[in-house]
């Protein structure tokens, strides 16, 4: 689910209001697609699911953006390295990072957008990073220039691959990586297991195998400390 919003940062180059109002506009899209894919929704509270799709929400190979280590919950987002939205809610999610990382996990999942050229690509470019233990700096790298490269009508897999050499990457492993159909199966897997929760749009976040209806970033937040609390 993109948005024409830019790329949103919390520093203090811009000024608060309108950061608000760009996170309320991304918020706004994220209602409007929920409801229209899911039916009726309630304020920014987890949903319920049942137990033959909750095991789906993560699993043993999800890439896992960081473990805590006096685990309390567990925060799983679907998210579209070209979608706008997840662009504005990645330095929210950095921020929520650091502030809880002692509590909560923070796990990320693919879930690339068929209106997106690139969306694909850039999943199989971080996935390939991640199988040499690199995904956190390749996510970052994706959202960091997310602005020099989303929404084009070209096939940016070059470009990716300068990132993979940016990040040290052995690149016959990561060509190897790329090249390989089991790479895009993994992404699909992903992809796969979103479809059957019910995700139609990204980001759409899971806490403790709950979706999230985000209704405003202060209820987001809250959830978020709520649970590290528990």
């Amino acid at each position: 689910m993109a948005n024409n919003a830019p790329s949103i940062t919390r520093a203090p180059k811009k000024p608060k209001i309108v950061v608000w109002a760009l996170l309320a506009a991304v918020i706004v899209a994220a209602i409007i697609g929920f409801a229209v894919a899911q039916g009726n929704s309630t304020a920014a509270t987890p949903q319920g699911t049942d137990a033959a799709t909750e095991q789906q929400v993560a699993r043993e190979n999800s890439r896992v953006l960081s473990q805590a280590p006096d685990e309390k919950a567990v925060l799983v987002e679907f998210l579209d390295y070209e979608c706008e939205a997840c662009g504005a809610f990645y330095p929210v999610i950095e921020q929520l990072r650091g502030e809880y990382s002692q509590n909560v996990t923070f796990v990320h999942r693919y879930f690339p957008l068929p209106g997106h050229l690139n969306s694909m690509n850039a999943a199989v470019a971080v996935e390939s990073a991640a199988q040499q233990d690199a995904y956190e700096p390749m996510y970052k790298k994706m959202f960091d220039t997310q602005a020099q490269w989303g929404e084009s009508a070209d096939n940016k897999s070059a470009l990716f691959r300068t990132y993979a050499e940016d990040l040290g990457l052995d690149m016959a492993a990561y060509d190897a990586a790329v090249a390989d159909p089991a790479t895009e199966e993994r992404v699909k897997l992903d992809l796969n297991d979103g479809k059957a929760l019910g995700v139609a749009g990204t980001p759409t976040f899971f806490l403790d195998g709950k979706m999230l209806t985000i209704q405003s970033l202060e209820g987001f937040e809250a959830a978020i400390a709520e649970a590290a609390a528990n």
